[in-house]
């Protein structure tokens, strides 16, 4: 009895800790948030880069485990998006702002800011958009970590820091295009839906690890080209979208009507 007893009450102990375990990889996101601000604080662009790419896998690890465990709650999905707003948002802003943006004063500063407030507005969006349901397989507007992965790979691969007014000047782009972006209605492909069970998971296997190869091999130049494909992806299938549309209407359109040629009025 004394048995039964003890593995009774081990199963609650178990279920808790089970819970815990999405909220402590949301912590940890919200650690190299802030670890990013640190460094970037320092100077020390180099080490606060990868932070944000370290936030990116953890928050995606965290929704995946809360929902394989069924733990998923709505305090979990409020810490989620106070630690994104952090790691997504301020973070990335302030890595900016150190490495390139402050040679332009005050309009350095109002862009971090900018991107904050996006990020912020972004995470909003989502939270209410994912309470009524929709299309999961697209986002709307860009999403905040995939945004913060632009300045932070940008730094990453140019790490000694921008001095020059000039060059501070093409550096807002890094920060103020991803900022409209989160706020737009511009759909973005979402990869939570990918089935990893699909007929060809071999294919699948073998394209993770050549990606995770080249990220080893050459990490700069990979995740630069990750975060700026992702980015451009959106124009292109917006314009591809539109091109069919076009296509589309010219194909249904009713062909012109010929007038009748002179012999065929004789007749």
């Amino acid at each position: 009895m004394r048995f039964l007893r003890r593995q009774s009450d081990r199963r609650p102990r178990v279920r808790r800790g089970v819970a815990l375990l999405p909220s402590l990889f949301t912590m940890g996101n919200m650690f190299c948030g802030y670890s990013c601000i640190i460094y970037s604080l320092r100077g020390d662009f180099e080490s606060a880069a990868p932070y944000i790419g370290i936030s990116i896998v953890l928050d995606m690890l965290d929704g995946r485990i809360a929902r394989l465990t069924g733990t998923s709650s709505e305090f979990g999905l409020q810490l989620d998006s106070l630690a994104d707003a952090i790691s997504f948002g301020v973070a990335p802003a302030i890595l900016a702002y150190s490495w390139g943006l402050h040679p332009l004063g005050r309009l350095g500063m109002f862009s971090g800011f900018l991107f904050v407030s996006a990020a912020v507005l972004r995470l909003a969006r989502f939270n209410v958009q994912s309470a009524a349901g929709g299309d999961k397989r697209y986002f709307v507007g860009m999403p905040s970590p995939a945004a913060a992965g632009v300045p932070a790979a940008t730094v990453y691969m140019f790490s000694d820091g921008v001095t020059d007014y000039r060059a501070a000047l093409a550096a807002l782009a890094m920060v103020l295009v991803p900022a409209v972006l989160m706020v737009s209605t511009i759909r973005f492909r979402s990869f939570k839906t990918l089935d990893l069970q699909m007929r060809r998971p071999y294919t699948v296997l073998f394209f993770v690890a050549a990606g995770l190869m080249a990220i080893a091999t050459h990490p700069r130049i990979v995740l630069v080209a990750m975060a700026y494909t992702y980015l451009a992806s959106a124009f292109i299938g917006l314009a591809l979208t539109r091109f069919r549309h076009r296509g589309h209407y010219a194909a249904a359109a009713p062909a012109p009507l010929e007038p009748p040629s002179a012999d065929a009025a004789n007749r």
